[in-house]
């Protein structure tokens, strides 16, 4: 059965499981166990005409460090619920029930992008600001991740992707030069929307001082955006040949817009946000915050 125990004494498995090492990982749990018991507390305190006081009825099998344990293993690796009571000793409606139930407390814990994105709309001075935005440049992209094909017969128009040709949900990513992903839409974008309406639709507000990039999906930002610091490449015009020049600042653009690929690399090393997502998208919001939380805090805590 896995455990803390089992696996903290195997680094490199440790790591491989729940995209953590040992020491972020205790790093993480100390500030999700000192807030168990209000969390708990408020949790319970939820229902209305509640019949039984707050400690009876039914108990986690699991202690809160194996239950933080399985929720990363199964974002990791992203198994099924049968695999996942297997190899934490449970069954699989108690699978279901320890991971929606303290995800919420994992996700209060974690530096999410809304929580970075109200801190940089309050950034004052040029400092502030460079200390979020070094080197003043900030990088914008989409990610798509499939969805089964829908059942409603709108929805399989909503959700079709003509780039993928798949059924897709999206989210737009603005991440700094050190991959910290600075903000992420609030909610979940149709695979139809294409990525500038995206952008129009959930325009990010950076400091004036922050130049923001862009790939040639976002083109005409410049023009509706004039009062924000643009860049994108040099677009080439029909049946006319980029000058040597142009070809040499296109290559510099995507050499340092790079970043925000490698960010998003990031987050689909969490298969749940690469395969296929099989839980029903009223969680996708709740679980992709969670993922660029984990991803914002292992960057912050190099180790």
């Amino acid at each position: 059965m896995l455990s803390y125990e089992q696996l903290s004494s195997k680094p490199r498995l440790f790591k491989s499981f729940t995209g953590l090492s040992v020491k972020q990982f205790d790093g993480i749990y100390k500030e999700i166990e000192s807030k168990y018991t209000k969390y708990e507390i408020k949790r319970l305190s939820y229902k209305r005409n509640r019949e039984r006081g707050i400690g009876a009825g039914r108990h986690f099998k699991l202690v809160i460090k194996d239950r933080v344990i399985m929720v990363l293993v199964y974002y990791r690796l992203y198994i099924t619920y049968t695999l996942t009571e297997f190899l934490f000793g449970l069954d699989q409606s108690n699978v279901c029930r320890d991971i929606e139930k303290i995800e919420s407390l994992i996700r209060e814990c974690l530096p999410i992008p809304q929580k970075l994105y109200k801190v940089t709309k309050r950034l004052k001075t040029k400092e502030e600001v460079e200390q979020y935005f070094p080197g003043f440049m900030a990088f914008t992209d989409c990610s798509e991740q499939p969805i089964p094909r829908p059942k409603n017969r709108l929805r399989r128009r909503l959700y079709y992707s003509g780039k993928r040709k798949k059924h897709t949900v999206k989210n737009l990513y603005t991440t700094n030069q050190k991959e910290l992903i600075i903000y992420k839409t609030k909610h979940k974008q149709v695979g139809r929307k294409h990525d500038y309406k995206i952008y129009k639709d959930n325009h990010p507000k950076l400091p004036n001082e922050v130049t923001s990039m862009y790939d040639l999906g976002f083109f005409g930002v410049e023009t509706d955006y004039s009062k924000q610091k643009s860049s994108l490449p040099i677009k080439r015009k029909k049946n006319q040949i980029l000058t040597k020049k142009e070809e040499e600042y296109n290559r510099n653009h995507s050499l340092r817009r790079i970043v925000v690929e490698h960010a998003i690399c990031r987050l689909k090393k969490y298969r749940i946000m690469n395969d296929v997502f099989r839980n029903r998208l009223r969680k996708y919001d709740r679980i992709s915050d969670m993922i660029a939380g984990l991803v914002n805090y292992r960057i912050i805590n190099i180790c």
